[in-house]
């Protein structure tokens, strides 16, 4: 295992477990988007310059999906053309990184979990972006893992659980997407599952994670709204109803099924991970832990 990593999006919701689970022995080295700049060759080559890394974990990404659609060139420059620099930097000096995509680079036509291996065909800007910048990764001649997740919270920053908070204190009635399925996925199990990979020689290549099960975002929502509900983080139930995608028009399409297989890499870990409904919970006990204005 590296003694040195440099993490790429250390504000993020992945950088920032990445920081926390990080194994005893490495030091991180965490930068933000604020402080390295990834599209700016000469910016990654003076930090692994300075700082002597031994690996790099690549946790920032352009997540605004819609956004992207009329973006495009600024989603290019950090999914695909940052990726590559970064790539690039640590093939010149012998050095490992980790790579995070999306299950976005699939169209969810498929109605199977994906496999690594699986044909990708992303539907929008955002898909297409990390799936270049996957490629750039993997085309760069690094010692390259590739971690593909989808549908990821914690109790940093924003995401689907906070927002759903939010919005069932404010409103009576909501109504939720029933037809896209995927699989939340704690950020904190994937930080650990990234630190593991990169703790393997012989991991190489594309690897998927999420956590187990799947389910709609309305199956979510109405399990962020019964905890909610038990820990008194909601007063009171809305009215959730299940609605098709159509009903709910975004600038970008979105896969109507993205359910990754693990197997490949639960093979090789020697475990399977949680479900997702167990780590949801455990994501609340821990928000709550570390936010005692929560239930205030």
């Amino acid at each position: 295992m590296p003694s040195k990593v440099l993490v790429c999006g250390a504000a993020g919701q992945l950088g920032r477990e990445l920081q926390q689970c990080a194994p005893d022995g490495i030091e991180v080295i965490a930068r933000s988007r604020r402080a390295l700049d990834i599209t700016d060759a000469n910016a990654v080559e003076a930090i692994l310059a300075d700082h002597t890394v031994r690996a790099v974990i690549n946790a920032a990404a352009y997540t605004a999906v819609d956004k992207a659609e009329t973006d495009a060139a600024a989603a290019q420059a950090i999914n695909a053309h940052a990726p590559g620099l970064l790539a690039d930097a640590c093939a010149a000096r012998g050095l490992r990184i980790l790579h995070v995509s999306t299950d976005f680079v699939f169209d969810g036509a498929q109605g199977r979990p994906y496999r690594p291996d699986d044909a990708t065909n992303p539907l929008g800007v955002y898909g297409a972006s990390k799936l270049a910048g996957e490629q750039a990764v993997l085309d760069s001649g690094a010692d390259a893992i590739v971690v593909r997740t989808g549908w990821v919270y914690s109790r940093h920053g924003g995401n689907f659980v906070k927002t759903m908070l939010r919005l069932m204190a404010e409103r009576d009635q909501l109504g939720i997407v029933d037809d896209q399925i995927g699989t939340p996925t704690w950020a904190q199990g994937l930080a650990k599952t990234c630190w593991a990979l990169l703790a393997i020689p012989e991991a190489m290549g594309i690897y998927h994670w999420s956590d187990a099960g799947a389910c709609s975002w309305y199956d979510f929502a109405c399990a962020i709204q019964a905890q909610g509900l038990e820990r008194g983080l909601l007063t009171r139930a809305a009215t959730l109803t299940p609605i098709p995608a159509a009903d709910y028009p975004t600038p970008a399409q979105r896969p109507p099924y993205s359910v990754l297989d693990k197997s490949s890499t639960r093979a090789l870990l020697g475990y399977s991970g949680a479900h997702w409904q167990d780590s949801f919970a455990a994501m609340l006990n821990d928000w709550m832990e570390h936010d005692k204005e929560l239930l205030a």
